[in-house]
This record gives structure tokens, sequence and C-alpha cells, in this order.
């Protein structure tokens, strides 16, 4: 049995789960999100959690018992407590703000970087350099965190450029002097 797979899924007040032709609705306070699933798989409601079952024991059935479990998990937690994902943006005349639906970054080239914010994403710039991207979709908000950093990464000698809150940096000692 899968060790993740096996976890039922708690569903909080509020929240509503549905599987109607091979397809999960999750409909909570925050929103709502839907995902197709592989009919191998199984899903009962006993009252308040979720157990996903399988329907044989081959590799490739295993291997979507855990992922779908961990994908409904998501889905519950996204509709309900939603996910974020912080950036911290580090350098000299580095900064970002929020106009309307678009992004707009100074990083340290000729011009300025204008990325437009998904569909149900949203973006929030503390003045400290700070930039936290929010949203019901863990897998949309991961997504454009990672394309945000990807414009300017982190470089290990001065650390300036884009990195995640929770990143540590290993930094590297510029060059020795000369005698």
């Amino acid at each position: 049995m899968s060790r993740i797979g096996k976890i039922p899924v708690k569903v909080p007040g509020g929240v509503k789960v549905a599987f109607l032709n091979e397809e999960i609705t999750v409909e909570g306070p925050k929103g709502k999100l839907k995902q197709k699933y592989h009919p191998i798989i199984t899903f009962e409601d006993k009252g308040g959690e979720i157990v996903v079952g399988r329907k044989n024991e081959d590799k490739q059935t295993k291997a979507y018992h855990g992922l779908y479990r961990n994908l409904l998990n998501n889905m519950v937690t996204g509709v309900s407590a939603g996910f974020s994902r912080s950036l911290i943006i580090n350098g000299v005349g580095y900064k970002a703000e929020v106009q309307g639906k678009l992004l707009s970054m100074s990083l340290g080239y000729s011009n300025d970087i204008f990325v437009a914010v998904p569909e149900g994403l949203s973006v929030v710039v503390d003045q400290g350099g700070k930039l936290t991207i929010s949203g019901i979709s863990k897998q949309s908000v991961g997504e454009f965190a990672a394309q945000i950093r990807k414009l300017r990464g982190p470089e290990p000698y001065k650390g300036k450029g884009i990195r995640y809150d929770d990143e540590i940096i290993r930094r590297k000692v510029g060059k020795s002097g000369v005698k």
C-alpha cells in the first residue's frame, strides 16, 4: 500500500468535493478547482474525509494512488486556506511594483521587465523587496514564482538577484589578493 495514498484526506467544513465523469471538482470559500483523474483510482467519501483507493497492484497504479491523493489534498487546502510563495529581490536598484495585472521589475538590465500576472493569482510587493504570490492552485503559484525567479537568479558572490524566502544561497569568496 502506498504510504502517501493510504492517508485519508480531511475535508474541512464549507468545502464540497464531487467526483463525476473522471473529474474531481472541489469547491470552497476561496474558489473552485477541477482535475481529471485516471479511472483506475477510486475515491470513497466517509463523512468528513475521503479515502483514495486503487483497483489493482500494478506499479503505475501505485504511483497514481499517491499522486491523486496529494492532488486532492492540495485542492482541498487551496480552496479552504490557499497557497502563497514569497520571493526576495536583493540588489542595488532592484525593485518591483504591481500595476493592475502587470508586474513591473527593475533587475539591473537596460530595460524594465513586465510580467502579466496569471488569472487567479495575486501579487503583493512590500517596501523591503519582498514579493508575495498567492492563489488557490499550488501548481500555478509555484510555477509563476519559478518564472519570476528565473528572470534574475541569485548569484553566489554578492547574493544579488531574486531568491525564494526560505532559500539559502551558498556564498563564494571572490578573487584573492595579488602579492
